[in-house]
């Protein structure tokens, strides 16, 4: 169990945290959101220990180990896979090599021989002979396979870093469990490890993450960070999401209905405390008047985008054909002899293990990358407009965002109506002239989603969207291309953003496509689309969903 007794921490005279008192219980998963800069890494910090509130303390159990998921992945990278995992639990560690220290002398003595018993009983009651196959486990199912095992880390790809310092946070059972992320860079059979793992896990876990179908399937209660104080709910994220709004609906229909009676009142004092038949009701009014209160709605952190894509033009019947496309990366056949028809209506979602071949293909798309083999042709109604994953091009300047958002819209447009596609966004009054080169990356995915807004496309291409978004400005993007009429090509890890987008489904493998008319949750639970993903994924275990 971990608890926190009046946590304070603030910036200047920014206050993140005033007085924060709340119990983390052993047996729950508790889901921490917020805005983005509402504290919610922050508070992770303070509960580890690795910042120090201004006032108050946290409180974790005797001899109970708290393990994190660290941000830093260079921090061990002259260590081996293995051993990293294992530092998880860093009292076994140590007796770990002090252990094998000992038994690699040449020159055992008496005194040796007490030390490795003392050892040897420390060794067994941390579960120390157990240690490599449950380290073996972890990796295997996050992804990490046994030829890696012993490599340095700094042999390893970002992506498989991530990874191996996740089974390190898992590593060990530790009492308290800080999460911050921890579905980064995971694909989604790793996630789907991930989440059976926490529901088996029965001891306390903190989780901070963006993807919402993650929260739902993992969180026991909800941690939600808003009005400088943290406010505990039981129930995932939707149980959240609904209790909150509807918490919020009532209070705004009680000030409303106060408002009114007020409002009432008022007129009737006016009317009448002339009128001497009438002047003892005015006065009982008046009183009346006195003792209504509306309630002060706190200003929340809480802030959503105003996402739309209105298209210039309908689509017509013919949207894009792909023959044979082909194309080769550094070697590898990343695109090979591709077909594909893109129907009125379709919104597709490009799922699988190869996200290379999903970005490539949208590149081509794009215009971006040629082809080395086939074609492509879009239809003569069509006009499309692209959000590549990597966009950091697009400001490689030094203009301010009013300038930046000016490239792309109407000629005769001037400042005032940038500044008003920059407020939906969330730019308003002095951050419109903040530059390109200090924002943010979710203040960048804004940027890249306002200039597609103001393309009036038919025909969306997004590759990874919903990276480094908040889950406000998530929830804004999946409701504006729910609500987008025409066609869709995308692709992305958020399950929940799949599932409630798509209507269409196809997975790149390396022996060709699958393609589906139907929803992701369907695909996932298709015996027909596992037997053919099996057949066309053999002998390519490693590019798996």
């Amino acid at each position: 169990m971990i608890t926190t007794t009046n946590i304070t921490l603030g910036y200047g005279k920014r206050v993140l945290f005033k007085d924060v008192n709340i119990k983390f219980t052993p047996g729950n998963c508790y889901g921490l959101i917020g805005a983005n800069g509402a504290g919610k890494s922050t508070f992770l910090k303070i509960l580890s220990g690795e910042i120090s509130p201004d006032k108050g303390e946290v409180n974790i159990g005797p001899r109970e180990r708290v393990a994190v998921l660290r941000q830093d992945h260079f921090v061990f990278d002259e260590e081996t896979v293995f051993n990293t995992v294992i530092m998880g639990h860093e009292h076994l560690y140590k007796v770990m090599m002090e252990r094998e220290a000992i038994y690699s002398k040449a020159d055992f003595t008496e005194a040796d021989g007490v030390r490795s018993a003392e050892l040897e009983a420390e060794f067994a009651e941390m579960n120390g002979y157990e240690a490599e196959s449950e380290a073996a486990v972890l990796l295997n199912g996050l992804g990490i396979p046994e030829e890696l095992r012993q490599k340095k880390m700094k042999e390893l790809e970002g992506g498989d870093k991530v990874r191996v310092l996740l089974a390190q946070a898992l590593f060990g059972n530790p009492d308290v469990l800080l999460l911050d992320e921890p579905t980064n860079n995971l694909d989604l059979k790793s996630i789907t490890w991930l989440e059976d793992f926490l529901s088996r896990f029965a001891n306390t876990v903190i989780v901070v993450s963006h993807d919402r179908h993650f929260l739902n399937q993992v969180c026991t209660h909800t941690a939600d960070i808003d009005f400088g104080r943290i406010q505990v709910y039981v129930g995932n994220y939707d149980f959240w999401y609904h209790a909150s709004q509807l918490t919020l609906k009532q209070k705004q229909n009680e000030n409303r209905k106060v408002a009114e009676k007020a409002a009432e009142l008022k007129e009737f004092i006016q009317r009448f405390s002339s009128n001497a038949s009438k002047a003892k009701q005015a006065t009982s009014r008046k009183k009346l008047l006195e003792k209504l209160t509306l309630e002060d709605m706190p200003v929340s952190n809480r802030k959503y985008p105003h996402i739309m894509f209105k298209p210039d033009r309908p689509c017509g019947d013919i949207i894009l054909e792909v023959k044979g496309l082909s194309k080769t990366i550094d070697g590898v056949q990343v695109l090979d002899n591709l077909d594909l028809q893109v129907r009125n209506g379709d919104k597709v979602a490009f799922v699988g293990g190869n996200s290379l071949a999903r970005t490539t293909l949208f590149q081509i798309l794009a215009g971006e990358l040629e082809a080395e083999g086939g074609s492509y042709r879009w239809g003569v109604t069509i006009s499309h407009s692209y959000f590549p994953k990597e966009h950091s091009a697009y400001f490689d300047n030094d203009l301010n965002l009013i300038q930046w958002l000016g490239q792309y819209g109407p000629p005769n447009e001037g400042e005032t109506f940038a500044r008003g596609y920059l407020g939906r966004m969330l730019f308003s009054g002095d951050e419109a002239t903040k530059k390109t080169g200090v924002l943010s990356g979710g203040e960048k995915v804004r940027c890249m989603l306002a200039r597609m807004m103001l393309s009036g496309a038919n025909a969306l291409i997004l590759d990874e969207p919903t990276n480094h978004l908040d889950l406000e400005s998530i929830t804004a993007l999946n409701d504006g291309l729910i609500a987008f009429s025409e066609v869709v090509l995308f692709a992305s890890h958020d399950h929940e953003f799949v599932s409630t987008i798509a209507n269409r489904i196809i997975e790149i493998t390396p022996g060709g496509i699958i393609d589906r008319v139907m929803n992701f949750d369907d695909y996932l639970e298709s015996a027909d689309v596992a037997a053919e993903r099996d057949q066309l994924y053999h002998g390519h275990a490693d590019l798996t969903l």
